[in-house]
């Protein structure tokens, strides 16, 4: 890791934000994350607002995936929706990673059965140059803390999570102008001309450190991290190339602080990073955390590496071990349900070797799930 720990003055949460008057302080997500082991071992899915949910479905209709985004009441209530079918216990946050290129100005739009499309690939020093010409200000972030709030105001102790994509996963969607199986030319720019990949991931990692920031000052109580392409990287280019930038997209969250007894700045911020594909990155994502000076780092972990190995892997470091969240995977959730129990019942039997465990799937819930089995997951995961 070759970025040092960033130095974090305090900043106090305001004296309405849940954790610190209360509301989610002892939540078993936060307990967990906190690296505890709460009665009931804490569950929630990636992708569980929506793609699933009839009722997402039907409150979507004829609204984009982004302006869906991007209007408090539509993206809160779309939050809250799981919370209530299923009782996991986080709700996270309705967004997607691309929202803060949009609310920079960068002509982005998600297309049905493709995913995020730019306007133009960003692949030379003057593209990169007048891409990062443009901000990101508290006007434009105004919707995400309203949403935030909105969200928070009917949660009441279920804890929000905010969530992020990290700067290299937004850097490649710039560089490809679409999705990408290789990320080939996000790669060759990395190694062709650093200087310029440095400055778009720096870009890119203080759109989504803002993004990050509003969510948790309005009252998301943890976040997470979500490198969707890292896992194409070998360990010395990200280490190199990308963890840097997302050092520096945590550190904007890593100051906040909820009062201690005496008013001073008491407990920090869990933060859970998680890439797909990762297993050879595991203790670099948890390196990032440290270097950003998060004061409760996780590690997400996918369906790939068994949580135990994974939990070793995390451990083998000065300061020990670090929770981990997962790892379920998502293609057993169409199997008949005696497999799906025995895996679930081997994740969380596994996730007893890392000092917190947060249960989640590997990756997303695929969109063709029957919800009442998602429901039925969180019962099982609760009850053991």
């Amino acid at each position: 890791m070759t970025s040092p720990t960033l130095p974090v003055e305090p900043t106090l949460l305001p004296t309405d934000h849940p954790l610190v008057d209360g509301r989610t302080t002892h939540a078993p997500l936060v307990r967990a994350l906190r690296g505890d082991r709460p009665d009931v071992t804490p569950v929630w899915f990636m992708r569980q607002a929506g793609r699933s949910l009839p009722e997402y479905r039907e409150v979507r209709q004829g609204v984009g995936m982004l302006d869906s985004c991007l209007r408090p009441p539509l993206a809160a209530e779309i939050t809250l929706q799981p919370v209530r079918r299923h009782h996991v216990d986080a709700a996270v946050f309705f967004s997607d990673i691309v929202v803060p290129l949009r609310l920079a100005g960068v002509d982005v739009d998600i297309q049905p059965g493709v995913g995020p499309v730019m306007d133009q690939p960003y692949r030379t020093a003057d593209d990169v140059a007048r891409l990062t010409s443009r901000t990101l200000d508290d006007g434009a972030l105004a919707p995400i803390a309203e949403a935030v709030r909105l969200t928070v105001a009917e949660l009441g102790d279920v804890p929000l999570l905010g969530f992020g994509g990290a700067p290299f996963t937004l850097a490649a969607y710039l560089v490809e102008g679409r999705p990408s199986r290789d990320h080939l030319a996000a790669r060759t720019l990395m190694h062709a001309d650093p200087e310029t990949w440095g400055r778009l991931t720096a870009w890119t990692a203080e759109l989504t450190g803002r993004f990050l920031r509003t969510q948790v000052l309005a009252g998301a109580s943890a976040v997470q991290l979500f490198d969707s392409w890292a896992g194409s990287l070998a360990l010395a280019d990200y280490t190199r190339h990308v963890a840097p930038s997302s050092t520096a997209a945590l550190a904007h969250v890593a100051d906040l602080r909820a009062p201690g007894a005496d008013g001073a700045p008491g407990d920090g911020l869990a933060a859970i990073h998680f890439g797909t594909g990762t297993g050879h990155l595991l203790p670099a994502l948890r390196d990032v955390l440290d270097a950003a000076g998060i004061t409760h780092p996780a590690v997400g972990v996918d369906y790939r590496t068994p949580l135990d190995e994974a939990a070793a892997l995390l451990a083998d470091h000065e300061r020990g071990a670090v929770p981990v969240q997962g790892n379920i995977d998502p293609a057993l959730l169409g199997a008949p349900w005696p497999v799906l129990e025995a895996h679930v019942r081997d994740v969380v039997a596994r996730g007893q070797a890392a000092p917190g465990h947060v249960v989640n799937l590997g990756h997303g819930v695929p969109p063709d799930t029957d919800p009442t089995v998602l429901t039925r997951v969180v019962e099982l995961v609760h009850s053991l």
